[in-house]
């Protein structure tokens, strides 16, 4: 977007965008296409209506703009196919389909288009790449910025996962029953692994990046208006909105990293604790169990705790419990065993820690490092942990992480 916009304006957009998109895409059929003809769409807007103001009918002006881009790329591309027709002399020449009508806007198709970025035969980077741009309504610049890579190098992502999909023949439509419980899993990773890098930024001078969190919220608040009874649809949503509330607290005025332990909890949102712990009590009520709902009701514990020392962290350790029988992640073993820590002392949570040593997902993680140089401070062994603060520092590209390792790190070793 253009950043002249007012964040209404803005925010209006982003709710369009998919919802035109998905029109476009059921006359053309056409994701490559049809997502670069609303994004001129967008771009045209976001031109104009700061000095014209937005028009009565948003939607029906951005889509009537995408519907003549894309009119223009089908007419330079039948052009283009009889100019290789004739050269070719006995080849049958193109005709330009007829529309009689203007494809009509379905709110389904913000769902449908989910779905469709998030197929199976994606990798994860390239499904959040395709969902921002063609779900978000973010421009390739904007994700390539959030993602520190050139934009060059966003647009090849961008346009080789389209062809990916082009090339798996998936119809613009909803997955069959057999197929959608296994595609709804991938739309819940994606929108997971959007809000954690928006959360904490992986890189870069931010520690936050509130554009991509605040997406991910959106777009699964819509998954969860359209899959109101999914458990787990709302789990995601609980553990967002219970994770987002800390937002305020967690970094200070230089923008450097505080944790979780050393945060104003005064300045938390207990509006939205209170809307994410709903969310929790209504998941766990469906029945069934599943591994968001479990880091939301950990999450909640977290947010219901007035001060660090009345965290409930034997509860929190159960669930991680239940958790780590589900799941086969480390960092799910790593908070087990800090959660260990807290009630059982660092030595149990070091002795939890060591087969994760031999992880290789871990091995260029640096909260491995920080996690074992936090426990063995509280254990008393300084000069390990010093190394350990140093070590993570070393492998972390984000800046505030940083900057709060080697601080860290100083500290201890002033304490010596």
């Amino acid at each position: 977007m253009i950043h002249s916009l007012d964040r209404s304006t803005e925010h209006l957009l982003r709710e369009l965008a998919p919802q035109v998109l998905g029109a476009v895409m059921r006359r053309y059929r056409n994701l490559s296409a049809g997502e670069d003809a609303v994004q001129e769409a967008l771009i045209a807007a976001a031109t104009q209506w700061p000095s014209e103001g937005v028009p009565n009918n948003p939607r029906g002006w951005l889509l009537q703009v995408a519907l003549r881009r894309m009119t223009d790329h089908v007419r330079s591309e039948i052009s283009r196919r009889n100019r290789e027709a004739v050269a070719m002399e006995d080849a049958p020449l193109a005709v330009a389909p007829t529309m009689y009508s203007e494809p009509e806007i379905d709110p389904d198709d913000t769902l449908v288009l989910l779905f469709m970025c998030c197929h199976p035969s994606l990798s994860p980077p390239s499904a959040i790449a395709l969902t921002l741009r063609a779900v978000g309504g973010l421009t390739t610049g904007e994700i390539a910025k959030a993602f520190l890579v050139p934009e060059a190098t966003m647009a090849q992502r961008i346009s080789r996962a389209k062809q990916s999909v082009k090339t798996s023949g998936a119809p613009f439509e909803m997955p069959e029953a057999s197929e959608r419980g296994a595609r709804l899993d991938s739309v819940l990773h994606v929108l997971y692994l959007i809000f954690n890098e928006g959360y904490t930024s992986s890189s870069g001078a931010d520690l936050q990046r509130t554009d991509l969190s605040s997406e991910a919220i959106r777009l699964t608040r819509l998954l969860h208006k359209l899959l109101p009874d999914n458990a787990e649809v709302l789990g995601l949503l609980a553990l967002m909105l219970l994770t987002d509330a800390r937002r305020a607290a967690r970094s200070g005025p230089n923008g450097e990293l505080i944790p979780l332990d050393e945060q104003d909890r005064s300045l938390w949102d207990r509006s939205v604790i209170a809307e994410g712990t709903a969310l929790v009590s209504a998941a766990f009520a469906r029945g069934s169990v599943g591994e968001y709902q479990l880091q939301a009701a950990i999450a909640a514990l977290h947010d219901e705790a007035p001060r660090l020392e009345d965290t409930d962290w034997p509860q929190i350790l159960a669930l991680y419990g239940v958790l780590l029988q589900m799941s086969d992640n480390p960092m799910v073993a790593m908070n087990h065993a800090i959660a260990a820590a807290m009630v059982h002392g660092p030595a149990k949570g070091l002795e939890l820690l060591a087969p994760l040593e031999q992880d290789e997902r871990l091995r260029d993680n640096h909260r491995l490092d920080a996690v074992r140089a936090h426990l063995l401070e509280r254990a008393g062994d300084r000069d390990a942990a010093v190394k350990l603060y140093q070590a993570a520092a070393a492998k972390t590209s984000s800046i505030p992480e940083k900057n709060y390792l080697m601080l860290r790190a100083a500290r201890v070793r002033d304490r010596k």
